[in-house]
């Protein structure tokens, strides 16, 4: 066994080790650290498969913005667990069946996959050097030609799920102070204004005899 061949299996059990504790973890903050250490290991493995552009970017998206804005939501809300635990036991053997079907499905493709075939078609980039290979160029290139309908398909998926996410998520707040721009043209003077008509003097008070006119109405009584 070679050094590549060793690191691949350390790599590999500490990535399934993290992705099971993921779901087992109690503290939802833990789960999502353990969620990070799966996502450095499979960028290792990545980058053992010289595709370090995939690692890169796993890096980058998923640790680096999807894992931090997951984690302060997480801290934010102060989810309460005891609501969210309640009835695991009695779901977890269809969750079993079904998590066994998929790595069924998932080892069945991988195993066809490595029975051979056709050699991958290398793409040849004008102006490129045989030594000079770039898995980033050769990725983009693929992408913008050979796989441009399908990835024009997952960004109309994408930009659906993002419309989604802020339709579900706008609701009306009671403390907002917004003010809609329809309500204001259609608004009419008597319904903001309203005139009310006083007399612009009033009769004076007449003292009474032998009180002093400029004394109040009730004087307080001296002790």
């Amino acid at each position: 066994m070679d050094v590549k061949a060793a690191l691949f299996y350390i790599f590999s059990a500490v990535l399934l080790f993290a992705a099971f504790r993921v779901i087992t973890a109690r503290n939802p903050v833990h789960a999502a650290l353990y969620l990070v250490l799966a996502f450095f290991q499979a960028a290792m493995v990545w980058m053992l498969l010289k595709a370090e552009f995939l690692a890169i970017v796993l890096v980058l998206v998923y640790v680096g913005a999807v894992m931090v804005l997951f984690l302060f939501v997480v801290m934010m809300l102060d989810i309460n667990l005891d609501g969210i635990r309640q009835g695991f036991w009695r779901h977890f053997p269809l969750a079993a069946t079904v998590g066994a079907l998929i790595a069924l499905e998932m080892a069945a493709v991988l195993m066809g996959g490595f029975g051979g075939g056709e050699p991958p078609r290398v793409v040849v980039v004008l102006g490129q050097a045989a030594g000079q290979v770039s898995n980033t160029r050769d990725l983009g290139v693929m992408l913008y030609t050979q796989y441009l309908y399908p990835l024009e398909v997952a960004s109309v998926i994408l930009l659906v799920a993002i419309i989604a996410a802020i339709a579900l998520t706008l609701r009306e707040r009671k403390d907002s102070k917004a003010i809609s721009s329809s309500e204001q043209v259609r608004v009419r003077a008597r319904d903001r204004v309203q005139v009310l008509k006083m007399e612009t003097t009033l009769p004076a008070v007449v003292a009474a005899a032998g009180t002093d006119a400029t004394a109040p109405a009730n004087p307080e009584k001296k002790a």
